[in-house]
């Protein structure tokens, strides 16, 4: 999976390569559709990714 946290859009494929052009076709079709009033509240300025851990079962 890829994903674009700073617009919360997200793309998947087969492979890494697959997933980061589907991703790049899909921010694309975005752009190419979106209005400045859709795009400017999505945009997000701090992002934080983390690993947590959680126990199961």
């Amino acid at each position: 999976m890829a994903f674009c946290p700073e617009l919360d859009i997200a793309s998947q494929g087969s492979t890494i390569h697959e997933a980061r052009e589907n991703l790049r076709e899909a921010l694309e079709l975005f752009f190419a559709s979106a209005s400045t009033d859709e795009i400017k509240p999505r945009l997000h300025e701090e992002i934080y990714v983390t690993r947590v851990e959680v126990a199961v079962g």
